[in-house]
């Protein structure tokens, strides 16, 4: 576990030298251990035993959070992401809610589920009760296949039977199994799929029926993140932005369209967290907007409400995340982000996550509820658009303050700008000489 506070104030002032500095001797870390992030923390030697067809390596930008306070302890949370606004507006709303004593978390155990689809049961109801009958059986036979899961307490503890359809519908007679695993500090998803594949001879052959698919769920609704956060008047803003955040909360409740764009925001933060530290993210996308349509309406994943003189948010969504094993133990990047994040298991790096994707939901709103979300977005996004265009060093503060003034924050106006204002400065080191005009 990393040491001292995450408040940093004047970390983002910093240059990238300066910053590591600080993140090193803040996390125990040696001062040259973030030099491994100089190529992406990831040679091309250790890719290609990653995924195949390998032919290089690419980059994001890696950044730190600081500020948040979770259960208690203090995170300087690693997020990699291209999108930018995302990490300075996580930090900052980290550092509102440290003012209502940070957020609280509930993590439930990290049970995955593995389903082995059976077809062409000719009985699918007393099918189904025949496995149910046989479920402890099956698990006694099936923890063979997990047994070093099982060795650090976790593997299959529960098995259960679905009928999906009856003979006489489109797909005749089908039996869904679903059997629950503990993954420990593991996704899990290698593990599942070989446990699914290991049961499926055995419940094909109860049912009467045919092995169809057999593979995990991307719905974990049964490893659960829970976060909440309480953000007083004063660290917030006044009391107006709270009634303001709490209608933009009640507007995504109301209105799927709305949801969806709530719900990408979370996912900004969360994302950034999950790359960062080399998990599914994909897979958690999947299960986290299937959970928010489980009622049959897709709703926002976080909700906001007044709370006397403060605002109180709570998110809850699946978080399959894993500290051992697949791309974690590949990729020297992403364990040198779990070493400055400081985690001791994947439980408290679902809570961390789900604290990123809470406060990038809180930021999104109060800028939406105060001075619209473009105002601090085009600013960071105009030193991107600076860059491309060509500008370098202190010329790139002036270009995208020029740019974010005129509100056309766009290559070619980047362009203009650079060109001029480097014929200034040419000038004005050399007094006396006209340049020649610069032909378009």
């Amino acid at each position: 576990m990393a040491g001292g506070s995450s408040r940093i104030p004047g970390f983002y002032r910093l240059d990238v030298r300066a910053r590591r500095e600080r993140l090193a001797a803040r996390g125990g870390l040696d001062a040259t251990a973030l030099a491994a992030l100089d190529t992406g923390g990831l040679d091309v030697e250790a890719a290609d035993g990653m995924i195949e067809n390998v032919v290089g390596t690419y980059a994001l930008p890696l950044a730190v959070a600081p500020n948040f306070l979770v259960d208690g302890t203090d995170y300087v949370v690693p997020m990699a992401i291209e999108e930018p606004s995302v990490v300075a507006a996580a930090a900052n709303a980290a550092r509102m809610v440290r003012a209502g004593g940070g957020f609280v978390t509930r993590v439930s155990n990290p049970i995955m589920l593995g389903q082995v689809q059976v077809v062409d049961v000719p009985d699918p109801d007393a099918a189904a009760r025949r496995i149910d009958a046989e479920a402890n059986a099956i698990l006694d036979r099936v923890r063979a296949l997990a047994p070093r899961m099982v060795a650090r307490g976790g593997g299959p503890v529960g098995l259960a039977a679905r009928v999906l359809s009856r003979p006489g519908d489109p797909d005749g007679g089908v039996v869904v199994v679903h059997v629950r695993v503990d993954c420990r500090d593991a996704m899990g998803a290698n593990a599942v799929n070989g446990i699914a594949e290991g049961i499926a001879d055995d419940v094909a052959r109860i049912a009467g029926g045919r092995v169809g698919l057999r593979i995990l769920s991307n719905l974990a609704d049964e490893r659960l993140a829970r976060v909440s956060a309480r953000v007083p008047d004063d660290a917030l803003g006044g009391a107006a932005v709270r009634s303001a955040i709490a209608a933009a909360s009640r507007f995504a409740e109301m209105d799927p369209y709305r949801a969806a764009t709530h719900n990408k925001g979370i996912m900004n933060g969360v994302d950034a967290v999950l790359v960062a530290t080399a998990q599914d993210w994909r897979g958690v996308e999947a299960g986290a907007h299937a959970y928010a349509a489980r009622t049959g309406r897709y709703a926002p994943l976080a909700t906001w409400r007044d709370d006397g003189d403060a605002l109180v948010g709570t998110l809850e969504l699946p978080m399959p995340v894993g500290t051992v094993g697949g791309a974690v133990q590949a990729h020297p990047g992403a364990q040198l982000a779990l070493r400055i994040l400081g985690v001791r298991g994947a439980r408290e790096l679902a809570a961390v996550a789900a604290a990123a994707g809470l406060a990038s939901n809180l930021a999104a709103l109060r800028a939406l509820a105060t001075d619209g979300i473009q105002r601090g977005h085009m600013s960071l996004h105009a030193r991107v658009v600076a860059r491309a265009a060509g500008a370098g060093g202190d010329l790139v503060d002036r270009v995208a303050a020029e740019l974010a003034a005129s509100g056309e924050v766009k290559v070619d106006r980047a362009r203009a700008i650079v060109r001029r204002l480097r014929k200034t400065d040419a000038r004005a080191t050399l007094p006396g000489e006209d340049l020649p005009e610069e032909r378009p």
